[in-house]
């Protein structure tokens, strides 16, 4: 038996709010997971904070316009760029469902390293792993900041873990899972609520 909790794990392995995110992932260690769709929501994102300080993504379909960006920002101020001579890039991004092993549930993953990007792109390329819901991943992290060094894995699917990846997905579809939800500031794992 664990010595802490789940709630405890998951804290301290930067898992938690249905999550996977590459960034909170702790220097050192590294994270297994299996896809569960070969078809990743693209869109591209940036980060403000509104008038209470608190920090929120704003997600787009297209790349968009400084126009495009003031209309959807409304009264959240764009962050600042690491030297803080102006706004924080756009960045692209993909989101995919996943089935995090450490957290034992279905995870949304969020990438926009660049190089963990590429890397998902080439193994997808191989006959070897023509089918990317078939195999689990590792995703490891080394260094911090603009040290930081991301080492993404294909890893034979973890033995006797088809069912309990299949039961989770299916509950989380059954529940309402919507990847698109991100576009609108929702929340994947909860279906709209009448405004």
């Amino acid at each position: 038996m664990a010595l802490l909790s789940k709630n405890a794990q998951d804290a301290i392995a930067g898992a938690g709010g249905g999550y996977l995110n590459p960034s909170k992932i702790a220097a050192g260690t590294s994270v297994r997971f299996a896809l569960l769709s070969d078809e990743p929501l693209e869109y591209y994102e940036l980060w403000a904070e509104g008038p209470d300080g608190k920090a929120k993504p704003f997600r787009f379909s297209q790349e968009p316009s400084p126009d495009d960006i003031a209309v959807e920002l409304g009264n959240y101020t764009r962050r600042l760029n690491r030297e803080g001579s102006g706004p924080e890039p756009v960045k692209f991004a993909i989101a995919l469902p996943c089935y995090a092993f450490e957290a034992k549930q279905v995870q949304v993953l969020t990438l926009i390293q660049k190089s963990v990007l590429r890397e998902l792109d080439r193994i997808s390329q191989t006959d070897d792993y023509e089918d990317l819901t078939a195999t689990d991943f590792t995703l490891g992290k080394e260094g911090s900041g603009l040290n930081t060094e991301y080492k993404l894995l294909p890893v034979p699917r973890k033995k006797g873990s088809d069912a309990v990846i299949e039961s989770a997905w299916e509950e989380a579809k059954a529940a309402g899972f919507d990847l698109t939800r991100l576009l609108t500031g929702g929340n994947p794992f909860k279906p709209d609520e009448a405004k």
